[in-house]
Order: C-alpha cells, then sequence, then structure tokens
C-alpha cells in the first residue's frame, strides 16, 4: 500500500504545487493591471500652479508632460536684450490662463519625484500644447517629440521665450559660460550673458528658497529662517536653485532640511 500509494500522494502533491504556481501567475497579472491603471487616469478639479510645468490638483502634485518651463528662479532677455523673470512669467501667465476654472488630466505615468505626468485640459485646450504655443515652455524632445510642431510655430512667430534669447530650462540647471543660448537675438549677445545669473543671489527677494545638493547628491532646501542658510553656497553645476514656496520645492523633489 505504501509502495503502490506514493505515486498517487506525489501526483496530488504536484497538483497542488502546480495550482499554487498558476494563482501566484495569476495574482502577478492582476497586480500588473492594476498598477497600469493607476499610473494612467483622469484626475480633475481646482489647480494649484506651482511653476510652469509643475500643478496640484487637491493633493496630488502633476507634472506637466513632454514639455519643460523656465524654472522659477530662470532669467531670460527680451527682444530689447532687457533680463526678465522668465520662468515666473511662465508661471503667472499660466495662472491667469486657468484662473478659477476646472482643470482635466490625463495622466501616463510617475516620474522619479512621485508626480504623475499628465496631459492636463482647460476645456478642450491641451495647456501642454498652449504654453509650447505661446512661447512659455519648450518640447521636451528628450522624451516625446509630441509637442515639437508647437514649438516650431512659437519659434517661427517669435513668441514668448523665442522673441529674446534664453538658455533651455534643461541646460540652465547645470549652465556653464558655454551654454549655447536660443531665441532670435541668441547671435547679437554674448553667450555668458545668462550663465552667472541668479547664481549667489535670488531672481527677486520672494524666491530666496536655496535647494542645495549635498556631498551624497540629496537635494535639500533651506528656509532664510534656517540657522545653516547663511552657510549655503549655490553652484549652479551641481544643478542647485532658487525656490520661491515650499510647496515648489517640494513638488520638485527636494526635501526640507532639517536645522
Amino acid at each position: 500500500m505504501e509502495q503502490g500509494g506514493r505515486p498517487r500522494i506525489e501526483r496530488a502533491q504536484s497538483a497542488i504545487v502546480a495550482l499554487g504556481l498558476s494563482g501566484f501567475i495569476i495574482l502577478l497579472c492582476l497586480l500588473l493591471v492594476f498598477l497600469g491603471f493607476a499610473q494612467a487616469g483622469t484626475i480633475s478639479g481646482k489647480a494649484e500652479i506651482v511653476d510652469g510645468d509643475t500643478l496640484v490638483i487637491g493633493a496630488t502634485k502633476i507634472r506637466l508632460n513632454a514639455i519643460d518651463a523656465p524654472e522659477t528662479d530662470q532669467s531670460c532677455l527680451d527682444a530689447y536684450q532687457k533680463l526678465y523673470p522668465c520662468g515666473l512669467l511662465a508661471r503667472d501667465r499660466l495662472r491667469a490662463y486657468i484662473g478659477q476654472s476646472t482643470v482635466s488630466c490625463e495622466t501616463e505615468g510617475i516620474d522619479r519625484y512621485g508626480r504623475n505626468l499628465a496631459i492636463c485640459f482647460l476645456k478642450d485646450t491641451d495647456l501642454n500644447n498652449w504654453l509650447v504655443r505661446e512661447g512659455l515652455a519648450l518640447a521636451y524632445i528628450q522624451y516625446s517629440n509630441r509637442y515639437q510642431q508647437g514649438e516650431e510655430e512659437a519659434r517661427r512667430n517669435r513668441k514668448g521665450l523665442w522673441s529674446g534669447a534664453f538658455v533651455a530650462p534643461w541646460d540652465w540647471r547645470h549652465r556653464t559660460p558655454q551654454t549655447p543660448l536660443l531665441g532670435a537675438i541668441a547671435a547679437k549677445v554674448s553667450q555668458t550673458s545668462l550663465s552667472n545669473i541668479g547664481v549667489q543671489s535670488p531672481p527677486i527677494p520672494d524666491c530666496a528658497i536655496k535647494g542645495n545638493v549635498n556631498h551624497k547628491g540629496d537635494r535639500i532646501y533651506f528656509l532664510p529662517v534656517t540657522s545653516a542658510y547663511g552657510k549655503v553656497k549655490m553652484d549652479k553645476g551641481l544643478g542647485e536653485r532658487w525656490f520661491c514656496s515650499e510647496q515648489e520645492a517640494e513638488a520638485a523633489g527636494w526635501r526640507k532640511a532639517k536645522n
């Protein structure tokens, strides 16, 4: 009985194991489907504008996908070679355009800072595309060419940034005297005219929060009331920058200093 019954017992055990494996695979597939839905959905509501390409709806941070707007501490040159805070202008133009209207965002994933990547709409207007066509942001072609045509139109019509000279937002974060300038008057001004702007002093007094990168690569922001604030030196080569609010700093993936 023991010898003859063992194959049946072993077959039963194999069936249980196989069933368990199948169940695990089914559970894993359901989990992957759930995560897919979590990354792709619709978020709607009143939007709080953090900067030219970041907003918050409720408690959800949203990064406008496939575009890059000037940082809030970024300065540009207008058509008359006069400096102006182009990052703050992009933020304020977006804020004024949306007003108190409801914004609807179609999410497409999550970035490394935990923000929802999305295309956002004001009624039927694609806000990402609107920013690019108005010359308030660039198509982020490193990740997508979705808005490249809108950028070409803005450049051709000298809209916004394109009417003067500016550094691409992704270059501004690590700018050097050799960083190229873009825009209609770029060839008329010195390549170094924007490289040292906003390094050791904020673009405007209201944007005096220091974003520092320590030796470990941690991104930490310091308020003017922080005891270590005066000791923090800004190094643009590390991507250090100024912020106008704690919300803006945290939305960009920085954490508050402990002292």
